[in-house]
């Protein structure tokens, strides 16, 4: 049998479960998950791997209308993610308001590559209302296959492995065998710190805040490493520090823990606020980031 792979794009908006989804179809923790928007800033992949398959999923940031230069390449990676699909999965759940950023279900209409449509969130909903808008998305995308999920309670994802494999097209693998992402560790300890800054702190500090890894030495004991949060004012910086350096502490000693889980190897990790107040414009700083090339 000939060997099959692609690349599978998830896109949807913002909060519809899209890097739970791809978390539960790796089976590792790739993308940050909080109930924040725009949690997702990167395009991540994660490759599961078959006997005569290989699926490179990638997960993309929450589809939104961009206000500033870092959510404009936010949407590039969503833009080049339908532009380079061997299958889409465009995820919507049973919360949102289904027509909500209608322009790219109209960009899914007129492209040649498969469509799979995953309603997510069915455990919080109910028979009929779920039932509604299986209906509603076949109608919108007649050529889409269409299939209901709990991405959180792992519910039919069966379903959706299936029909991913049966669309692959003949191909060899894209990456070796053993691998299961495109990201180095560094990204990883850094979104990692990211995702708890979305976890303790309100308002706009979250979307002000950028995480950059100064220096990730492998030691065979241990990883050192040390990392800084940038902030766009010295009022942000007070806050993410908190009374006695608390709140940084806190940030910390939860990133250190995730990522000795997810590295599996003991981590010192050292952590510093320094203020950029261009960050999110300068393409200079973007590309450091990752977000320009």
């Amino acid at each position: 049998m000939a060997h099959r792979s692609g690349f599978v794009n998830i896109i949807g908006n913002p909060n519809v479960g899209k890097s739970t989804l791809m978390n539960a179809l790796v089976g590792e923790k790739l993308s940050i998950v909080t109930a924040k928007a725009q949690t997702t800033r990167h395009r991540i992949m994660g490759i599961v791997n078959g006997e005569d398959w290989q699926i490179v999923y990638s997960d993309t940031p929450g589809i939104l209308k961009p206000n500033y230069r870092l959510q404009q390449n936010m949407m590039n990676f969503v833009d080049g993610a339908i532009g380079d699909a061997d299958i889409i999965l465009y995820v919507t759940d049973t919360v949102e308001t289904p027509d909500k950023n209608s322009e790219y279900v109209s960009k899914l209409s007129r492209i040649e590559c498969p469509v799979i449509v995953v309603v997510n969130k069915i455990d919080i909903s109910d028979q009929p209302r779920v039932e509604d808008l299986l209906r509603y998305w076949q109608e919108q995308l007649p050529a889409a296959t269409v299939i209901p999920v709990s991405a959180q309670e792992r519910f039919n994802l069966e379903s959706v492995l299936d029909a991913v494999v049966a669309r692959l097209p003949e191909c060899p693998p894209w990456f070796d065998k053993d691998a299961f992402t495109d990201k180095n560790l560094r990204f990883f300890a850094s979104e990692i710190i990211r995702e708890k800054i979305l976890l303790n702190y309100k308002e706009e500090i979250p979307y002000c805040c950028e995480v950059g890894i100064e220096s990730f030495k492998e030691g065979a004991e241990r990883y050192d490493i040390s990392a800084v949060i940038y902030v766009m004012r010295e009022s942000q910086k007070g806050i993410v520090i908190g009374r006695q350096g608390a709140a940084l502490k806190k940030v910390g000693t939860q990133a250190r823990i995730d990522m000795e889980d997810f590295f599996q190897k003991k981590v010192f990790l050292q952590i510093y606020v320094k203020v950029d107040p261009d960050w999110r414009e300068s393409r200079r700083e973007l590309r450091k980031f990752g977000y320009e090339d």
